[in-house]
């Protein structure tokens, strides 16, 4: 068939160029009848709207008939016989296999438009160009599907042929990079029975994988959906993902096989809804209809697009290469040659093959370009099979999944409301408790002595486990109570018929690996060697070794002990706090105050004994002065509290158990050679190996009750200086002998306890959620209370009669109060003292110095200040500003100064023996008394 295509303008056949072009399709099939339409109506429209092209391309037309040796003969027949300068098709990757390699021979560009196969890229011909796109662009949109409802295992179902079989290891790849692992393929034949499909599904039902990704054409992925629906396999928690391949054709599908589809999730290339796509199809379904009027119920499909594109991309390339001369040159081959030796090489080839790789432009399925022959994928669009295809949702390379595609919006859900199977609108957890509905088997160990963790009861006429009790086994139900759904499962003992453990804990992890178990719960440490085998969940418990030490109290106390209750600074800065305040009061009460009077020594140590005798409130001395009556109450607020908190630290010391470690070291045991205690069947016996601990030095035990009797002992009577343990353990043991032992802080680290399930179990991610929600709440802690109240009860041997000094921090604050009263008191009393005797400074001489000045004053100073309240009321005198005494009259005394006012403290002077004498109330100066 050769269909040559002119405009309604067209010119004159002198003008115009045709060009050769061949055309492979199944002109049986339904598929290949689009497909020729619309390439026919591509060449239509865009000869009209570039009527001044020069060339014609000119269809030259073969039917495959879906058949690879029809297809490969049909190639063959163009290039030796049309010399075409480049082929469209074929459908089928199978097809297009053999023809890319005629096409790389006879240097005939192969644009094809429907073949999907991830290996025709492997061929690396620069002469084809895949106008569709390749079946491992979409498993980004997959996988990035099962890693945003966070699915851990998938498995892929396909058909066992070519098209099948080549997505798969982009897939499994894809997957493991997101850490989904795939635990069966399920590959089935495109002739299979229904038997044999409900077989295979049966199989994918006993798995607890829950995850499904189809990936076949309709006419076998119809009946897969509609047997999963009839065993159960479309019920509520399953997913189902299908490809492209069956997501572009839905429309084909029966309703039934629809109604069987609801809630599956599809990915397909993104088609944009523009004017020119909808005028198109409304053309096309008008123009098929009176072609093929049998045909009524077809609709347009990505594959006609594709062709639609792929035809006007070759008659532009066609256009741009500048075409005007044919034919093949031949090559030197013999007469008997065949026909895969006969055909030449085009001329044109180069040429064309260089304006295809230049073509861009933007099509009905969106930019069209190629890079390195393969047509680009710009976005595909999810949709949710829900009484229909309903967009949920976009991917694209550089934004992954999205809401809308052209928006710039971080909403936080990346795809729309998605109705599951089952009618469910709760994301999927992706697994599920096999079919058989069999209880899972938890191993537990059984162990004798630590039962505070795992406690085994034997019923003594059975031989059956009674029940599992233990700290372990109440986190474990309260978890399990914790995962949104129910979990049947049976603790079964890890035991020998006559209830003896059968193994070590590494044995009963193996039982995990083997199938024995589903899950081990108890005290299961989780350590890498184990983590080779099972996979654990996230621990519940302290992680890290502890040593375990006898404690004695340090009972000998030292004459010096009284020392001790306050620091060095604290004992210093409170001395001379002490004698300041003893200064400060001796300066306000000197003038005023008889008891703070007299000779030199006398006033120096009454004013020591004032101070000091302050700490016991026994001194005798009155004090006078408001100015010193204050500082004497700040300071009486700090001695009550700095004598009482010494009172209160010396008494801790004196009657609190001061108890210490007797090693702090592990080293110290190593040195000393002494035997170290260890939990029997515990790894810790290897880490203390590894350490440096000698193996005969290695004494196991059993219970708590084994290990307190070991410690007592000691280690020279065939006992243990030390025990090393797990801090799970160690707490406990010590709560029960808080008053014998102390804890050394942790010597190594570990992972703490976890529960053990298969490797690349679901339930893992799921149980260690619930651990997290368990242990922030107060259920952790009502559990701890129920296991192990004895430690509750019992004090903190760590913290025993820990008592410390005292030091200056705590007391900065009252110092500063004292120190800032006194200073203030002193500050006045001296601006006082300067202001009332200023007279005096200005009737000195004034060739008289500084020092003579200040000499003056403290003469002043060092006499009675008569004024004073308390020397008015024994003696009677009035004192003037003047400084001259005057007779009372009262009392009659004579106001010569030198019969009884003249009160100087002979043996205190400021100047020595040589000094003048002070006066009481007169002026001290000489010339104005007119002394010479």
């Amino acid at each position: 068939m050769i269909i040559f295509f002119l405009t309604n303008t067209a010119t004159s056949k002198n003008t115009t160029i045709p060009v050769n072009v061949g055309l492979v399709l199944d002109m049986n099939g339904e598929d290949g009848k689009i497909a020729l339409s619309c390439i026919n109506m591509s060449l239509s429209d865009f000869y009209n709207s570039n009527s001044h092209y020069k060339t014609r391309l000119l269809l030259n037309t073969r039917n495959s008939k879906g058949d690879v040796v029809a297809a490969a003969a049909a190639a063959l027949d163009l290039l030796n016989n049309v010399q075409v300068q480049a082929i469209l098709g074929p459908e089928k990757s199978m097809q297009t296999n053999f023809i890319i390699q005629l096409g790389n021979k006879s240097q005939v560009p192969i644009l094809s438009f429907s073949a999907t196969s991830p290996s025709l890229t492997s061929i690396r011909s620069s002469y084809f160009f895949r106008g569709s796109l390749n079946d491992s662009s979409q498993v980004g949109a997959i996988t990035a599907i099962i890693k945003a409802f966070g699915w851990r295992e998938a498995v892929p179902i396909y058909v066992d042929n070519q098209y099948g079989e080549e997505m798969i290891p982009s897939l499994t790849d894809a997957l493991q990079a997101i850490d989904t692992r795939v635990p069966y393929r399920s590959v089935i034949s495109p002739l299979a029975t229904d038997d044999q499909i409900e077989k295979e599904l049966y199989k994918l039902f006993t798995m607890q994988t829950r995850v499904f990704i189809l990936h076949m054409l309709p006419s076998l992925g119809s009946r897969i959906f509609e047997k999963a629906n009839e065993i159960g396999l479309m019920n509520k928690g399953c997913v189902w993902i299908m490809t492209e391949g069956m997501t572009n054709l839905l429309r084909t599908l029966e309703p039934s096989v629809i109604d069987s589809m609801q809630g599956v999730i599809g990915v397909r290339p993104y088609v944009p809804k523009t004017k020119a796509f909808e005028n198109f199809r409304v053309r096309w379904k008008r123009k098929f209809l009176q072609e093929n009027p049998s045909l009524f119920d077809v609709e347009l499909n990505i594959l006609g697009l594709f062709a639609y594109d792929a035809t006007r991309a070759l008659a532009v390339a066609v256009e741009k290469a500048g075409i005007t001369s044919f034919g093949f040159d031949k090559t030197n081959v013999s007469s008997n040659a065949t026909d895969l030796e006969a055909f030449g090489i085009s001329r044109n080839g180069p040429k064309l093959l260089q304006a295809l790789s230049s073509t861009r432009f933007k099509g009905l399925t969106g930019d069209y370009v190629f890079v390195d022959g393969q047509l680009q994928s710009s976005a595909f669009e999810i949709i949710n099979v829900n009484n229909g295809a309903r967009g949920v949702g976009f991917w694209t390379p550089e934004k992954g999944l999205t809401l809308k595609l052209r928006s710039n919006s971080t909403t936080k859900s990346k795809l729309r409301p998605i109705i599951w199977p089952g009618d469910s609108t709760s994301d999927p957890k992706g697994w599920e408790i096999p079919t058989n509905k069999r209880k899972l088997r938890i191993g537990v160990p059984v162990t004798k002595g630590f039962s505070d963790f795992v406690k085994v009861t034997i019923d003594p006429n059975t031989r059956e486990s009674a029940s599992v009790t233990g700290y372990s086994i109440a986190v474990f139900k309260a978890v399990i109570e914790e995962l949104p759904y129910a979990v049947a499962y049976d603790f079964v003992p890890y035991a020998q018929p006559d209830g003896t453990s059968s193994g070590s804990y590494n044995d009963l992890m193996y039982q995990v690996f083997r199938g024995k178990f589903d899950a081990v719960v108890g005290d299961t440490t989780i350590l890498a060697n184990r983590s080779k085998f099972v996979e654990f969940t996230l621990p519940y418990t302290e992680s890290g070794v502890s040593m375990i030490v006898p404690i004695k109290d340090n009972k000998k106390k030292n004459a010096w002990v009284f020392l001790q209750p306050l620091t060095l600074d604290l004992w210093v800065t409170s001395g001379c706090f002490f004698i300041f305040s003893g200064f400060v009061v001796w300066v306000l009460e000197h003038r005023v105050n008889e008891d703070f009077r007299g000779p030199a020594q006398h006033q120096v140590g009454t004013s020591f004994w004032f101070s000091f005798s302050t700490m016991v409130f026994s001194h005798r001395e009155r004090v006078i002065s408001n100015l010193a009556r204050f500082v004497m109450i700040v300071w009486y607020f700090v001695v009550l509290i700095l004598t009482q908190s010494y009172t209160a630290s010396l008494s801790s010391l004196l009657t609190v158990q001061q108890l210490q470690p007797t090693i702090t070291d592990f080293q110290m045991l190593i040195k000393s050679g002494d035997n170290v205690g260890y939990r029997k069947d515990s790894f810790v016996f290897g880490i203390l190996k590894q350490l440096g601990f000698d193996e005969k030095k290695l004494i196991a035990y059993s219970s708590p009750e084994e290990c307190d009797e070991l410690f007592q002992k000691g280690s020279a009577g065939g006992g243990i200086a030390a025990a090393f343990d797990e801090i799970p353990y160690t707490k406990p043991f010590i709560g029960q002998y808080c008053s014998k032992y102390t804890l050394i802080e942790r010597t190594f680290e570990t992972a703490g306890f976890g529960f053990a399930f298969p490797l690349h179990s679901p339930l893992v991610p799921e149980v260690s959620r619930a651990i997290l929600n368990v242990t922030e709440g107060n259920k952790m802690k009502e559990i701890e209370d129920e296991w192990f109240k004895k430690r509750a009860s019992c004090p903190d041997a760590s913290n025993a009669g820990s008592s410390h000094s005292l030091g200056l921090n705590s007391f900065r604050g009252l110092f500063l109060i004292a120190g800032t009263a006194a200073t203030s008191a002193l500050i006045i009393f001296l601006a006082v003292f300067v202001c009332e005797h200023r007279n005096v400074l200005k009737r000195s001489d004034p060739r008289s110095s500084l020092l003579s000045r200040i000499r003056i004053l403290l003469e002043i100073f060092a006499s009675r200040d008569l004024s004073a309240h308390n020397f008015r009321d024994k003696r009677g005198v009035q004192v003037h500003s003047t400084g001259v005494t005057e007779a009372s009259p009262h009392t009659g005394y004579s106001p010569n100064p030198s019969s009884d006012s003249q009160h100087t403290d002979s043996n205190f002077s400021f100047f020595g023996e040589h000094g003048s004498p002070s006066t009481e109330s007169g002026d001290p100066n000489p010339n104005l008394h007119g002394h010479p």
